[in-house]
């Protein structure tokens, strides 16, 4: 304390991070600490298994229930937060009739292109155009 009634505070080190952050586990993981606890016969085995992986016991229990349905996909970590939503199937439509605009304006062109060339060519050769009747 100081004159002031104050007390005096000592810096510590801290180390604590700024924001937690959620454990993932993989595939190959989970199934390697359930082979484990699957292993294991002596009372308190499990339990020292759990101790020393640093898991709840309702995490064991959970990956065994996804194994026993056979849900390989529940022992990857799955992505967290909002799904995408649907699309529009009109969008898609749009998309679609865009895209063959696209190709048939690309034919078009290609063929005024050739019709040119052909003209060119006939006028070149003196071969006057022919005429369609009426």
């Amino acid at each position: 304390m100081d004159a002031r009634g104050e007390v005096a505070v000592v810096a510590e080190d801290v180390q604590v991070a700024a924001k937690p952050r959620r454990r993932t586990y993989t595939a190959e993981y989970k199934r390697r600490v359930l082979k484990e606890a699957d292993a294991c016969t002596a009372p308190g085995a499990i339990g020292a298994l759990l101790r020393r992986e640093g898991l709840y016991s309702s995490l064991l229990v959970e990956w065994r229930r996804a194994r026993g349905r056979g849900e390989l996909a529940a022992l990857v970590a799955k992505k967290r937060g909002r799904k995408p939503a649907p699309g529009d199937p009109r969008d898609q439509q749009i998309r679609e009739l865009e895209r063959q605009l696209a190709q048939m304006t690309g034919r078009a062109e290609r063929a005024e292109i050739l019709v040119d060339a052909q003209k060119n060519l006939a006028a070149l050769l003196g071969r006057p155009g022919t005429i369609a009747p009426s």
